[in-house]
């Protein structure tokens, strides 16, 4: 079992990054898929970006709403993955969670949330002038 914890959120103005990461512990990342999702208070948890590892192969795949903006990677001595987020917009604004799962775990990492089995506890993103 993995324990996952997010940290790097916090307060920005539009057109600025912030990098957010997501520890783990208890298992290394690279066992998992490993993805980022947001979630805005009333709405369904939507899906950011996820990674996954495969020999020298690496696996990533984003949301169109922040393809260009938002990269994901993994640092394997640190155990963590990273969302690097540029260009932030004020539709950005929301709860950003990281999870881990075994499915895709050596291929295609899935992009709906049912699919993985542990959670961080989520950072606040908020992005506003």
């Amino acid at each position: 079992q993995v324990q996952l914890v997010e940290s790097g959120g916090g307060l920005v103005q539009p057109g600025d990054s912030l990098r957010l990461s997501c520890a783990a512990s208890g298992r290394r990342l690279s066992d998992y898929a490993v993805g980022w999702f947001r979630q805005v208070q009333g709405k369904e948890r939507e899906f950011v970006a996820c990674i996954s590892w495969s020999a020298d192969l690496t696996y990533a795949s984003y949301a169109d709403s922040v393809k260009g903006r938002f990269t994901i990677s993994g640092d394997g001595a640190k155990n963590t993955v990273n969302l690097q987020m540029n260009s932030l917009k004020p539709e950005d604004t929301a709860v950003y969670y990281c999870a881990a799962g075994d499915e895709g775990a050596d291929s295609y990492p899935p992009r709906r949330a049912s699919a993985y089995d542990y959670w961080g506890q989520g950072t606040q993103v908020t992005v506003s002038s």
